[in-house]
């Protein structure tokens, strides 16, 4: 599943430790989600856009992921 992850974060000047710190997960799970190893679960993706201020959809794409996947 692609996302804005990074940038996002960047725009706010946010290490992935302190997003990690906002949502209660490691910056090794944040990083997982953000290079997409990981998928995150539905309520971790809901705190990952609520950190963010913005609904899930603007954070992830799950369409963009599957388009990548049947290239």
């Amino acid at each position: 599943m692609e996302n804005r992850m990074r940038v996002m974060r960047a725009e706010r000047r946010w290490s992935q430790e302190a997003l990690g710190e906002r949502v209660g997960v490691s910056r090794q799970a944040i990083n997982a989600v953000e290079t997409g190893k990981h998928d995150p679960s539905l309520m971790l993706a809901f705190k990952i856009a609520l950190a963010f201020e913005c609904r899930i959809e603007e954070v992830f794409d799950p369409q963009l992921g599957e388009e990548k996947a049947a290239e």
